[in-house]
């Protein structure tokens, strides 16, 4: 999904940060009770994003993404990082 198209689903909601680069990991919108809605990100997506991207190999895409990505605190609408469960086979 191209970031406009993104950025016009949260266009009453300026508040919601979305993930830059990450777009191909953009996994949907997450409400909640009396809070603005959030962008949610496919966490193993935006590790695949680096590693091919970046050139890092899982191990430092995973680091990376852990303290720069998901360890980047940026107030109430900082997005959401989806983990899937495995599928049982």
């Amino acid at each position: 999904m191209k970031r406009n198209a993104i950025a016009d689903l949260f266009a009453e909601y300026p508040d919601a940060l979305l993930a830059d680069g990450f777009e191909d990991a953009f996994a949907g919108v997450a409400f909640r009770c009396s809070k603005q809605p959030l962008a949610v990100y496919d966490y193993e997506k935006c590790v695949e994003i680096l590693m091919k991207r970046d050139g890092m190999n899982e191990t430092a895409a995973t680091e990376f993404f852990e303290f720069n990505v998901v360890g980047a605190w940026m107030g109430e609408g900082t997005p959401l990082f989806l983990v899937r469960p495995a599928e049982e086979e």
